[in-house]
Protein backbone atom coordinates (compact mmCIF):
# COMPACT_ATOMS: atom_id res chain seq x y z
CA UNK A 1 0.00 0.00 0.00
CA UNK A 2 2.69 2.66 0.83
CA UNK A 3 4.52 2.27 -3.04
CA UNK A 4 7.42 4.59 -2.97
CA UNK A 5 7.27 7.38 -5.00
CA UNK A 6 11.02 8.44 -4.25
CA UNK A 7 13.97 6.67 -3.56
CA UNK A 8 16.56 7.77 -1.16
CA UNK A 9 19.99 7.61 -1.00
CA UNK A 10 22.44 8.37 1.80
CA UNK A 11 25.99 10.31 1.81
CA UNK A 12 28.60 8.45 3.88
CA UNK A 13 28.64 11.61 6.19
CA UNK A 14 24.69 11.19 6.45
CA UNK A 15 25.58 7.50 7.32
CA UNK A 16 28.16 8.15 10.10
CA UNK A 17 25.40 10.85 11.49
CA UNK A 18 22.70 8.74 11.60
CA UNK A 19 24.73 5.62 13.27
CA UNK A 20 25.62 7.89 16.14
CA UNK A 21 22.19 8.73 17.12
CA UNK A 22 20.17 7.11 19.81
CA UNK A 23 17.24 4.97 19.05
CA UNK A 24 14.23 7.98 19.88
CA UNK A 25 16.12 10.63 17.47
CA UNK A 26 16.78 7.51 14.53
CA UNK A 27 12.61 6.88 14.81
CA UNK A 28 11.98 10.04 13.83
CA UNK A 29 14.36 10.30 11.25
CA UNK A 30 13.00 7.15 9.45
CA UNK A 31 9.84 8.53 10.24
CA UNK A 32 10.51 11.75 7.80
CA UNK A 33 12.46 9.71 5.74
CA UNK A 34 9.36 7.34 5.06
CA UNK A 35 7.23 10.51 4.30
CA UNK A 36 10.20 11.72 1.90
CA UNK A 37 9.59 8.08 0.23
CA UNK A 38 5.78 7.64 0.48
CA UNK A 39 4.17 11.42 -0.52
CA UNK A 40 4.48 13.27 -4.03
CA UNK A 41 3.90 16.49 -1.75
CA UNK A 42 5.82 16.79 1.47
CA UNK A 43 4.59 19.43 4.04
CA UNK A 44 7.19 22.06 4.53
CA UNK A 45 7.29 21.06 8.31
CA UNK A 46 9.24 17.91 7.30
CA UNK A 47 11.00 19.06 3.88
CA UNK A 48 11.48 23.15 3.14
CA UNK A 49 13.55 24.23 0.21
CA UNK A 50 16.87 26.47 1.13
CA UNK A 51 16.75 29.63 -0.69
CA UNK A 52 19.34 30.92 -3.04
CA UNK A 53 20.51 27.20 -3.10
CA UNK A 54 19.77 23.65 -5.17
CA UNK A 55 18.90 21.98 -1.72
CA UNK A 56 16.44 21.29 0.29
CA UNK A 57 16.09 20.58 4.31
CA UNK A 58 14.62 17.53 5.96
CA UNK A 59 13.27 18.69 9.13
CA UNK A 60 13.30 16.87 12.17
CA UNK A 61 11.49 18.44 15.73
CA UNK A 62 12.38 16.50 18.64
CA UNK A 63 11.81 18.72 21.79
CA UNK A 64 13.53 21.68 21.73
CA UNK A 65 16.48 20.75 19.47
CA UNK A 66 15.43 21.47 15.31
CA UNK A 67 17.75 18.76 13.36
CA UNK A 68 18.41 19.65 9.97
CA UNK A 69 19.43 17.10 7.15
CA UNK A 70 20.52 19.32 3.73
CA UNK A 71 19.44 17.14 1.07
CA UNK A 72 19.57 17.00 -2.95
CA UNK A 73 17.45 15.79 -5.75
CA UNK A 74 19.39 14.12 -7.90
CA UNK A 75 16.93 13.51 -11.14
CA UNK A 76 15.42 17.19 -10.67
CA UNK A 77 15.46 20.68 -9.65
CA UNK A 78 12.42 20.76 -8.05
CA UNK A 79 12.05 18.03 -5.21
CA UNK A 80 8.70 17.34 -5.73
CA UNK A 81 9.21 16.00 -9.08
CA UNK A 82 12.26 14.23 -7.95
CA UNK A 83 12.30 10.11 -7.77
CA UNK A 84 16.02 10.23 -6.22
CA UNK A 85 17.18 12.10 -3.44
CA UNK A 86 20.50 12.04 -1.64
CA UNK A 87 20.54 12.86 2.07
CA UNK A 88 23.88 14.78 2.29
CA UNK A 89 24.70 16.08 5.82
CA UNK A 90 23.03 16.41 8.91
CA UNK A 91 23.55 19.28 12.06
CA UNK A 92 21.91 20.47 14.94
CA UNK A 93 20.36 23.81 14.53
CA UNK A 94 22.05 26.20 16.64
CA UNK A 95 21.83 29.84 14.48
CA UNK A 96 20.62 30.48 10.86
CA UNK A 97 24.70 31.68 10.26
CA UNK A 98 25.32 28.15 10.45
CA UNK A 99 23.49 27.28 7.62
CA UNK A 100 26.48 28.77 4.91
CA UNK A 101 29.15 26.06 6.43
CA UNK A 102 26.63 23.49 6.44
CA UNK A 103 25.69 24.41 2.44
CA UNK A 104 29.41 24.39 1.66
CA UNK A 105 29.97 21.06 3.38
CA UNK A 106 26.63 19.93 1.54
CA UNK A 107 27.80 21.19 -1.94
CA UNK A 108 31.40 19.48 -0.99
CA UNK A 109 30.17 15.68 -0.10
CA UNK A 110 27.68 16.17 -3.66
CA UNK A 111 31.03 17.02 -5.77
CA UNK A 112 32.63 13.47 -4.64
CA UNK A 113 29.11 12.24 -4.75
CA UNK A 114 28.87 13.20 -8.76
CA UNK A 115 32.66 12.51 -9.44
CA UNK A 116 32.04 8.65 -8.21
CA UNK A 117 28.89 8.47 -10.05
CA UNK A 118 30.90 9.42 -12.89
CA UNK A 119 33.81 6.87 -12.12
CA UNK A 120 31.46 4.24 -11.96
CA UNK A 121 30.10 5.11 -15.48
CA UNK A 122 33.61 4.47 -16.74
Amino acid sequence: MNEEVRETFHSAEYEEYYANLDAKTRTKYDYVETIIKTQYVVNKKFVKNLEGTEFYEARISMGTNERRTIIFAIDSVSFMESKRVLFLNSFIKKSTKQYMGEIETARKILKQYQGGQENDKA
